[in-house]
């Protein structure tokens, strides 16, 4: 059966910057007890256009990881995902073997290639060609796997190198840290996918998850992966109200203001309609979905969403 995952994306939650942490904490707790099995949080410096924009509040995702590490036991924690330009690989291997010793051997790498062209520009990163991207995506993977792997690696790229790279303490988890790409460009980003992930994190409807899912097979067929190894993931928003009247009219103002396709991703409901509108996405071949909750910021917001889930998405 799919399992749950819970992103948060927002950090404007209401409270003040001293009690931030301890909103977010209490969110992440109330996640590892109503049934999530991963917790992920955006890699950005600035607030995403559509969640309100570079004023809006943002924290560091790898020490806001390591934190909620030292609060929950159980869930998974990772990022969806860290942008390839933002950090030396083999420095990024290292926070993320990091986050696994803290946590026991819970943490994920969810990597992309980056796309925020505004925080780059604002905070110095390079922003090269999404071609270029692409070839410092599959570099990082080489590196972090193996630095993963304790392989001590030696690694001579056309952007990034490594000399017998230590790693020590080694990840806890056997194997190291479970490697999530994002995105489904199906002629790169899949292929690296089939090569190195445990996961790929998929959009849209189920036509489309049913399609990217079929050129990553044909991908792991090239590759000789078995495509069983690697777990189908989703983001979306899930919307639980409290009456037909209000699905009705958030659909009615989100439709206003978004592209069709976008809204019909969304999974808008009293909690009893959830499954159903699942179910599809399900049979298409998603394992874990992962949901933001556009509705509410805190610990209640994240209980009511695992209740709803767990009915929809029973063991």
């Amino acid at each position: 059966m799919a399992s749950y995952g819970l992103q948060l994306p927002n950090f404007s939650l209401g409270v003040a910057d001293t009690e931030l942490f301890e909103t977010v904490a209490a969110m992440a707790v109330a996640s590892e007890a109503a049934g999530f099995e991963s917790l992920w949080v955006m890699d950005h410096f600035y607030q995403l256009p559509m969640l309100g924009g570079e004023n809006q509040p943002m924290l560091e995702a790898y020490t806001l990881l390591g934190a909620l590490a030292a609060r929950t036991s159980k869930v998974g924690l990772g990022t969806l995902v860290t942008g390839v330009t933002y950090r030396n690989p083999a420095m990024l291997a290292k926070i993320v073997t990091t986050l696994d010793v803290i946590s026991g051997g819970r943490a994920w790498l969810g990597i992309g290639a980056a796309w925020h062209d505004l925080e780059h520009e604002a905070l110095g990163f390079d922003f090269p060609p999404v071609a270029e991207r692409m070839d410092r995506l599959e570099e990082a993977l080489e590196i972090c796997r193996a630095m993963f792997r304790s392989e001590e690696p030696t690694f001579e790229g056309a952007h990034y190198r490594t000399k017998k790279a230590l790693n020590l303490p080694p990840p806890i988890r056997p194997g190291g840290p479970r490697i999530l790409i994002g995105g489904g460009g199906e002629r790169r980003t899949l292929r690296l996918v089939a090569r190195f992930a445990d996961a790929c994190n998929l959009f849209g409807d189920a036509v489309n998850v049913r399609h990217k899912i079929e050129v990553l097979h044909r991908h792991c067929d090239e590759v000789g992966r078995d495509p069983s190894e690697i777990r189908v993931t989703r983001l979306g928003s899930l919307f639980v109200t409290e009456s037909a009247a209000q699905s009705e009219e958030l659909r009615s103002n989100l439709g206003a203001s978004m592209a069709a396709d976008a809204l019909a991703a969304m999974v808008i409901g009293e909690a009893d309609e959830v499954g159903a509108q699942l179910s599809d996405l399900v049979e298409a071949g998603v394992e874990t979905f992962v949901f933001n909750l556009p509705l509410g910021h805190d610990a209640a917001a994240v209980e009511a969403a695992g209740a709803a889930l767990a009915a929809a998405l029973p063991t």
